[in-house]
């Protein structure tokens, strides 16, 4: 009569069965990871200016002499000292009369830089201008789907079971993804990107639960960390598909197409045991125990489960954490950080940009630099403890992207690299502290109330990541060096802040943890009887 932990241990917390399994579950956030990020390329507004009246063949690269002596003639000079021409009007003249009137005028039509991309989305359906805050909004409502995603996915694996919703989750992604390359209207585009955003929550957090559903209690932390650098992973190689295609369609088609592969998953990968005990389906779960300890070598007697390897649901409600001032207190310090740390991180990837420099060795940076970020957590997080390592890459990740207003405002573009390096050290610090805060908001919320608590901070983490792209897409409104800058000042006074707070939350490391809310009141207040905690990590992000 064991639990399914002990189990575990008896066949092997992370055997070659599980390791298999765990390997293949890490590659659906590769996946997922381009479609997080894919905004930058498909909703990217390329520069751009007013097409000239009567002028068939304009482009944005200038012709000829006779060709800039006609721009120059219809398109006023910019105001932002980063461009040459006005965006979004030209002169009130004709093309090849004398007059030389001063009026401007919107335009309807323009020409677009085809260095960095030879079109997107938005250069496609004339996205810019008085219409570019429609680029926001598209990013917004994908995050908005990874919330309805997380929350309603994340329930209907409890009712079905993972490998149906892991399923239904894989043939959605496929559909979807695939169906974005021929949106033909921005409606159309905006629905089909929220359904991404629900399907990458769905086929993530069940690839995640599944994964840790599978490994033993002393390698769950590990393990959690270890799928993230698959997701860094797809961010950098998303910078290589981009920059061999250049174009939205083709981008979009070929991060969707390998996806097609998942849905072999399906003979592959198994039922949750965990899952199958807590419906009392002994025997299946059984089944897929016994295989895992022979392909583990281990010998186990025939039926090692029995109905007593159900573990009792937890008690607890939300509402439980707002009790008392110092619950009510932690917890808001821990919706602030998490909110923050999401908003961040995205936010930095889709500033990408606006960096300056090469946009594809940005954007590739952007992603290699969470492989040092996620190492520093498995090498430092049971050394220097939760709080102090939360701390130290939030703040000092904060100033480092503060720290670029300075180059950019005032350097010349011989410093250029110096923004960058800046703007990486900020997404090493805030990729780390997300790592970081997931294990350590897990371990502060007493058990009766983990999950709840861990499925509102992961609302208030899509919260933060809705509001992202507003943040991100600063410098649509404010033009020149400064507008470029702000973005990267907003996320760095934010995750400073966030950084600050997170030092009144008590340390966990090696620490009994609280059970009841009363542990709750008290954590942090006295010293106790130091140990190795377990935690079910997966059943904390389960809510998700």
């Amino acid at each position: 009569m064991k639990k399914f932990d002990e189990i575990l241990c008896i066949i092997g917390e992370f055997g070659f069965y599980q390791k298999c399994i765990f390997l293949l579950l890490c590659l659906p956030p590769v996946m997922t990871a381009f479609h997080m990020v894919m905004s930058v390329y498909v909703l990217g507004i390329p520069h751009h200016r007013c097409a000239l009246p009567g002028y068939p063949n304009d482009t944005f690269a200038v012709q000829s002499p006779s060709h800039e002596a006609l721009i120059n003639r219809l398109i006023p000079p910019s105001t932002d000292e980063t461009l040459d021409y006005a965006k979004c009007e030209l002169y009130d003249r004709t093309l090849n009369g004398d007059d030389n009137s001063t009026d401007l005028k919107e335009c309807s039509d323009w020409v677009y830089d085809k260095t960095v991309f030879i079109n997107t989305f938005t250069s496609e359906h004339n996205i810019v201008c008085g219409e570019k805050l429609k680029t926001s909004h598209g990013q917004m409502i994908f995050f908005g789907g990874m919330l309805v995603g997380a929350i309603g996915l994340g329930s209907l694996s409890d009712i079905i079971g993972r490998k149906k919703t892991l399923h239904l989750s894989f043939l959605m992604f496929l559909g979807t993804t695939l169906g974005l390359a021929w949106a033909p209207d921005f409606l159309t585009f905006c629905i089909l990107r929220f359904l991404i955003g629900v399907s990458c929550a769905g086929v993530f957090t069940t690839s995640f639960v599944i994964g840790m559903e599978f490994v033993g209690p002393s390698k769950r932390m590990w393990a959690g960390i270890v799928i993230e650098y698959f997701s860094g992973l797809g961010v950098a190689s998303l910078g290589g598909i981009g920059y061999a295609f250049k174009e939205w369609k083709s981008i979009q088609i070929a991060c969707a197409a390998p996806s097609a592969f998942f849905l072999l998953y399906w003979w592959i990968i198994p039922e949750s045991p965990r899952w199958l005990i807590s419906q009392g389906r002994i025997k299946e779960a059984n089944n897929i125990i016994q295989k895992a300890a022979k392909v583990n070598k281990v010998t186990i007697p025939e039926k090692i489960l029995t109905a007593d390897s159900i573990d009792e649901p937890e008690a607890g409600r939300l509402w439980h954490l707002f009790t008392s001032r110092v619950l009510l207190v932690r917890t808001l310090i821990i919706f602030f950080n998490w909110c923050v740390v999401c908003m961040v991180y995205y936010g930095l990837s889709l500033n990408t940009g606006n960096l300056g420099g090469d946009f594809y060795i940005n954007f590739l940076l952007s992603g290699l630099v969470e492989f040092p970020a996620y190492t520093l957590c498995l090498l430092l997080l049971d050394r220097i403890g939760r709080r102090l390592l939360h701390a130290s890459c939030m703040i000092l990740g904060g100033i480092a992207c503060i720290a670029t207003l300075l180059p950019m405002l005032y350097a010349d573009e011989s410093l250029q690299p110096i923004t960058v390096a800046l703007a990486m050290l900020g997404k090493v610090g805030v990729a780390a502290a997300f790592a970081v805060i997931f294990v350590w908001s897990a371990e502060l919320y007493p058990t009766v109330v983990r999950n709840a608590g861990m499925g509102a901070s992961s609302s208030c983490a899509r919260g933060g990541s809705m509001i992202a792209p507003y943040i991100a897409d600063l410098s649509k409104v404010i033009e020149g060096n400064f507008g470029r800058a702000v973005p990267l000042v907003v996320f760095g006074a934010a995750s400073v802040v966030a950084g600050i707070f997170s030092l009144w939350l008590p340390e966990t490391n090696n620490r009994e943890l609280p059970e009841s809310l009363e542990d709750g009141r008290r954590f942090g207040r006295k010293e106790l009887e130091k140990y190795k905690p377990e935690i079910n990590y997966e059943k904390a992000f389960e809510s998700d």
